[in-house]
This record gives structure tokens, C-alpha cells and sequence, in this order.
């Protein structure tokens, strides 16, 4: 006789994977979720850069001087991206649905991966909106390899090709700080 206390039913919603997927409930606006989603991760952002407003403040970390808002960053970024990993499979398993529409968590990470260079260098309201933008264009747009890591199976291939696109991104947004934009 199976143990129906410890037995999810065949059919339950996974509750948890569903919130981390879905951004805290930005997967369900019916109209554009993936931007939802993005400007979940701005919003992120902002956050952590107010605080820690000061790029240059460093901690002693194993003997190396770390910039305390790049660490906190990293940090966050990495949890969002792990823990997003793991909920999008789950969200696609049980709705029998590869990239379900509902999962915006990839675009939260792979915006918060567009604003590396915010972080490193204070940013302001211009390069969140620039930043906001060039991921939205790369993330619709798909340039390689992102469209290749979209094959990737389960939650790995639902991040990657956002991550790729936040690549692209900070890359432009180090270009336009670069030429003084």
C-alpha cells in the first residue's frame, strides 16, 4: 500500500517551482509576460544597486579585495539562476510543455546578466532603459548561439537562451558606456 501522505497526487501543481518560474506571478500577465519578466529583473536590479550605491566599496573576501555590490549581485544572480533552472523543468514536465509561456524566471536572469556593467560601474536610470532594451531585442531576435541553446534539455535549455541574450546585452551596454554614451 503506497504512503499517500508522502505521495504528491500525479497531477499536483508543483506550488514552489510555479513561483520561482513565473517571477513571483509576472508569468501570468496575459499580455507580454516575457517583458513582465524583464522588468521583474530591472526592478531587481534597481534594488540592489540602492543597496549599495558606492561601486568601489570593497570587502576582504579569502585574502581578495571584492567589490561588495558586484559580490551581492553575483550572488543573487546565481541563486535566481540555479533555483530558475531547476523550477523551469519542473513548470515544463508538468505541463507537458517545453517552454511554457507562464516561465518568465529566464528573462529575470538574463536581464540581471545584461546589467554586469551597471553594477561595475553605478549606472544610472540611462543604462537600466538601455539595458532593459538591448536584452528585450536579443531575447526576441535570438542571435546565436541562443536559438542552439534553446535545445538544451529542460530548465537548461529555457535559461540559456536568455543568458545569451544578456551576454549580447552587456556587451552592447559596455560598448555604449565605452564610446560615452
Amino acid at each position: 500500500m503506497e504512503d499517500t501522505a508522502t505521495t504528491p497526487p500525479p497531477h499536483s501543481k508543483p506550488r514552489l517551482a510555479l513561483a520561482i518560474a513565473t517571477g513571483l506571478g509576472l508569468g501570468y500577465i496575459p499580455k507580454a509576460p516575457g517583458t513582465a519578466g524583464s522588468i521583474g529583473g530591472v526592478a531587481l536590479v534597481w534594488a540592489l544597486l540602492q543597496f549599495h550605491s558606492e561601486p568601489h566599496t570593497f570587502a576582504m573576501v579569502g585574502g581578495y579585495a571584492v567589490s561588495i555590490p558586484l559580490f551581492l549581485f553575483l550572488i543573487v544572480l546565481g541563486m535566481i539562476s540555479l533555483t530558475g533552472v531547476w523550477a523551469a523543468g519542473c513548470v515544463a514536465r508538468q505541463s507537458d510543455n517545453k517552454d511554457p509561456q507562464i516561465v518568465v524566471i529566464d528573462e529575470v536572469s538574463g536581464q540581471m546578466l545584461a546589467f554586469v556593467p551597471v553594477i561595475l560601474h553605478s549606472g544610472n536610470w540611462k543604462y537600466l532603459l538601455l539595458g532593459f532594451i538591448l536584452f528585450r531585442v536579443l531575447d526576441i531576435w535570438k542571435p546565436f548561439p541562443a536559438r542552439q541553446a534553446e535545445r538544451l534539455p529542460g530548465g537548461w535549455g529555457i535559461m540559456a537562451d536568455d543568458w545569451v541574450a544578456g551576454i549580447y546585452a552587456a556587451l552592447g551596454l559596455w560598448a555604449a558606456r565605452a564610446l560615452g554614451l
